[in-house]
Parts: C-alpha cells; sequence; structure tokens
C-alpha cells in the first residue's frame, strides 16, 4: 500500500471529533470527580475536547476548572456570564470544534464507554439526537427515596426516558448527542429558558421531522434533588417554564404535562367554590379521596419491590406529592406570569434549587 493510499484509509477510520459540553455553577465539591470521569472515557484521547461553561461561580470551582486544564490540555473553561444552563451549552456549542456534541451534567456519573455508545448509536440509528435513560439513584436515605419515585409511572406519567429497559423513538432524552450541524440548523437552545431547554429543544427538533433515540448502551446515573422541599422547587420551576414553552409552540409536547397543573387548578377552584356549594365541597373531598388512594397504591407499588426498598414507605407519599404539586403550582403560575399578564417570567423560578451548587437539569 502507498503512503498516500495509508493516509486516506487512517482517515477514514478515525473517529469524529467530539465535543462535551458542560454547564455549571458554583460545583466545586463536584467539578473535579465529573472531570476524572469524562478524562477517563474510552473514546480516542485526541478525539474529545471537554468545554466547561461556567456561570462565573464564586465558590472556587473555575479555579478547580482551571487547575485541572493544565494537566488535561483538552479541558477548556467558556465563560457564562448570564449564568443560566441554556446561555452556556449555547457558549460552549460556539466555541466548539467537534462533529459531534455530548452534553453532560455534574450531578451525573458516566459509564466508561458513554461518549463511544453516544457516537456508535449516533451514526447506527441514523437518529438526530440520541441518549440514554434518566437513572436516577442516591447517596442518603431520603434522596434513594426520591430517585425510586422518580422511575414510579405514577411521578412521571409514563415518560419513556425514564424507563431502564426501553429503546426505540422517544419524544425527548437525557442530556443528549448530536451532529453539530443538526444543532446549528435548529438554532441552539433557547436562551430565555431558565428550565426545559433540554425539552424544548427535543421537541423543536421533533416537529422538525428529526429522529430522536433512547438506548440501553448509553449509561448514566443521575442524582437527584437530597429533599422534597428542594425537589417541590425543582419541579415547580419545571411546570413554570413549561408554560413558557407551549405558548411558544401552542401545543403541548405531551398531554401529561396539563395534569398536574389540571388537578391543582381543581383543588383550589373546588376550594374556593365549596365555601358557598355543598355540591364543591363534596367533589372536593372525592378529588382529595382519589388522589389519597392512587398515593397509597403507587407508594406501597413502588416500595414493595425489595425488603430496602419498604423502608421508604413513611416518606414516599410526600415525594409524589412534592412532584405532582410543585409542578402543577409552577404550571398555574407560569399561566398567570405568561398568559395572564404577559410577563417575562418571576426571578423566583429562575434561581437554582440545589442550594448553590447546580445547574444541572
Amino acid at each position: 500500500m502507498s503512503q498516500r493510499a495509508s493516509t486516506q484509509a487512517s482517515a477514514i477510520a478515525e473517529p469524529p471529533l467530539v465535543s462535551v459540553i458542560m454547564p455549571v455553577r458554583n460545583e466545586a465539591g463536584h467539578i473535579e470527580p465529573c472531570l476524572r470521569a469524562v478524562a477517563a472515557q474510552d473514546y480516542p484521547m485526541a478525539r474529545l475536547e471537554v468545554l466547561i461553561a461556567d456561570g462565573m461561580s464564586d465558590d472556587g470551582t473555575r479555579a478547580r476548572i482551571t487547575e485541572f486544564a493544565r494537566t488535561d490540555a483538552r479541558v477548556r473553561l467558556i465563560d457564562n456570564p448570564n449564568r443560566i444552563v441554556p446561555t452556556g451549552l449555547n457558549a460552549a456549542l460556539r466555541a466548539a470544534r467537534g462533529e459531534i456534541i455530548i452534553r453532560m451534567d455534574a450531578h451525573t456519573e458516566y459509564a466508561p464507554d458513554y461518549v463511544r455508545q453516544c457516537v456508535r448509536v449516533l451514526g447506527e440509528t441514523g437518529a438526530d439526537n440520541v441518549g440514554g435513560a434518566w437513572v436516577a439513584t442516591g447517596r442518603s436515605w431520603l434522596q434513594k427515596a426520591i430517585a425510586l419515585a422518580f422511575h414510579s409511572r405514577f411521578a412521571s406519567g409514563g415518560a419513556g426516558s425514564h424507563s431502564v429497559a426501553y429503546e426505540g423513538e422517544v419524544d425527548s432524552v437525557y442530556l443528549g448527542c448530536w451532529r453539530k450541524t443538526t444543532l446549528e440548523r435548529i438554532g441552539g437552545f433557547d436562551d430565555e429558558l431558565v428550565r426545559n431547554q433540554d425539552d424544548e429543544l427535543c421537541l423543536r427538533l421533533s416537529r422538525a421531522g428529526g429522529k430522536l433515540w433512547q438506548s440501553t448502551a448509553i449509561k448514566s446515573t443521575y442524582f437527584p434533588r437530597a429533599s422534597v422541599s428542594a425537589l417541590f422547587r425543582q419541579y415547580a420551576q419545571y411546570g413554570y417554564w413549561k408554560v413558557r414553552v407551549i405558548q411558544k409552540h401552542k401545543l403541548p409536547a405531551s398531554i401529561r404535562h396539563l395534569v398536574p397543573g389540571g388537578f391543582v387548578g381543581s383543588l383550589i377552584l373546588l376550594a374556593l367554590a365549596s365555601i358557598f356549594s355543598a355540591w364543591a365541597r363534596w367533589a372536593l373531598v372525592v378529588l382529595l379521596g382519589t388522589y389519597t388512594l392512587a398515593n397509597l397504591v403507587a407508594t406501597i407499588s413502588t416500595c414493595a419491590r425489595s425488603a430496602a426498598t419498604m423502608s421508604f414507605l413513611p416518606v414516599m407519599p410526600l415525594v409524589f406529592i412534592a412532584y405532582h404539586v410543585g409542578y402543577g403550582y409552577g404550571f398555574l403560575r407560569g399561566l398567570i406570569d405568561f398568559v395572564v399578564l404577559r410577563s417575562g417570567g418571576n426571578k423566583k423560578f429562575s434561581r437554582l434549587t440545589r442550594g448553590q451548587s447546580s445547574a444541572a437539569p
């Protein structure tokens, strides 16, 4: 084989350049383990770059990223002065050199072959966006309970991305892997959306004729909020910004996005009407009783999976309430702010919900 032919064969066999983009803010306690995990990926070192879009952290995160970059030239620090996830993702996307873009977040652990599998599945399926199941786990007792509820159909409404065993087309994937040209063609992430920017991008891509694919070969583990109050605030934000997504696209991606708001709205209306009407009082009792029964059935079926999960029985009803009422409350507030008042959004629903340490979803 001639030298020219050999060079051409090597070029053909060379894997694509991948850019990992990661939005962070005040992640001093998590950024180094996360970067070590990304650096340990079994994808060829020379074909991987890692762009960390930092939301002007003030807890030492930036210094840790800079120090890590001194020993690994693939890591680059990108400023994100607007401090929210979509602006960070777009800043990293603009700086990315790779032909394939993979989003990662600091509160997720990744299998060593995560990047390689993303690239493989993207190529083999011909999909426009691929990812793995949104698998939750926990460290503390309460966080483990919240993670267990996360995979319940009662909490998620049957979202395919929460099903560990599902492989096939979905309406949304966790995190995501795209060709850069695909993201550029649909306009990147929506800078307005503090939350739901990933779901909105999936919706936009799907309605443009794109295919989204979930693969069981792409493995990662997500750590949810560790308290019921933080979970409530997180899902209130999801519900709140979902209204803005629906407002922009005229239709919801799924009917399940409307159910929590309808439930909480019905509770409020019936409670007000019950002051004047016996019929409303009975309807309120029936609605609360039905939900309580469904919650208890879901609690028992979710916790009865093993002896270990039975310990979550006392707290599981509250966890489900945080998922449902949090989302529903946020949805109603979003209707008031975006639809009735036509405002640009309430700052209360733009603050981080992991204390001072997360820009993750």
